[in-house]
């Protein structure tokens, strides 16, 4: 095959791929549209209501567009994920294929572009859920650590809130509610541990991508393929660096593991030795 075949093939390929992303972000595009004017007609609706309670279309009207609404956003939700999936994918495939430009007899058939494909999956896939670990971990830390400053805080103005209006009986009950939820809290945040969570996987994205990304350049002797001239001797180094590359992305992986086991164990042992001394005060 020559340059100018190969390189018509890629124009192509290109080509393709090009227009059928463009044409899923059109259709994203006018779902987004839809959804949104039937949610603006649901809220209309809605205000007119308030207005004309006694009108039955406009009841009608709201119902229908808030089914209508929840049935596009289900829908749109969908398309995003496939077009999500196959937009990763394409951006894999031209990973995969990168670092073999530089061979001499280089084609858009190569053997080991299937290979290196799977192994950049494997990875990101691995980098995905290490990216939902740390987004579900920071969440809850974030969000329990403000319930907890906003439980502890506003229970001093609700005990002054109770001394100003004596005739409510309610108001008793919450200076006492608050600070039980904030105490229940306090100790989800310190019996689990979603701040280490956080912040180690967060270490291994940054890890797995700076891995990657060495093996998608090939900037390192064990990932480089092509510094022979013989093809046999760069196809078995290409085989090679994919075996290290999935290698090394299993070592950053399994260590990650590791280190919650012993955290995990760690919190085991600490909790007999706290329950233990605090045994002790009371009888003492």
């Amino acid at each position: 095959m020559t340059t100018i075949e190969q390189k018509n093939q890629t124009e192509i390929s290109d080509t393709q791929e090009q227009s059928s992303s463009s044409s899923s972000q059109k259709m994203l595009f006018t779902l987004k549209v839809f959804e949104y004017f039937f949610l603006a007609a649901f809220i209309g609706s809605g205000v007119i209501t308030l207005v004309f309670p006694d009108n039955p279309r406009v009841i009608l009207t709201g119902s229908i567009s808030l089914a209508i609404f929840v049935f596009l956003f289900l829908i749109n939700q969908q398309v995003f994920r496939v077009s999500s999936n196959a937009a990763s994918k394409l951006e894999l495939q031209k990973k995969a294929e990168l670092y073999l430009m530089n061979s001499n007899n280089h084609s858009t058939k190569n053997p080991i572009a299937p290979a290196r494909e799977n192994a950049l999956q494997y990875c990101q896939e691995l980098i995905d859920d290490y990216k939902k670990t740390r987004n579900l971990s920071r969440n809850l830390y974030y969000g329990l650590q403000m319930s907890t400053i906003v439980f502890s805080g506003v229970t001093p103005i609700l005990v002054l809130v109770d001394k100003l209006e004596p005739g409510q009986g309610f108001l008793k009950w919450l200076p006492v509610i608050f600070p039980a939820i904030a105490s229940i809290v306090a100790s989800v945040v310190t019996s689990f541990p979603f701040q280490e969570n956080w912040i180690s996987a967060n270490t291994t994205v940054e890890s797995l991508e700076a891995e990657q990304e060495k093996f998608v350049l090939g900037i390192t002797p064990s990932y480089r393929c092509y510094d022979s001239a013989d093809e046999s001797e760069q196809q078995q180094k290409a085989k090679e660096a994919i075996e290290n590359f999935v290698i090394q992305v299993n070592n950053i992986h399994l260590n990650q593991l590791q280190a919650v086991g012993e955290g995990q164990k760690k919190e085991e042992k600490t909790q007999p030795a706290d329950q233990s001394s605090q045994s002790n005060s009371q009888q003492s």
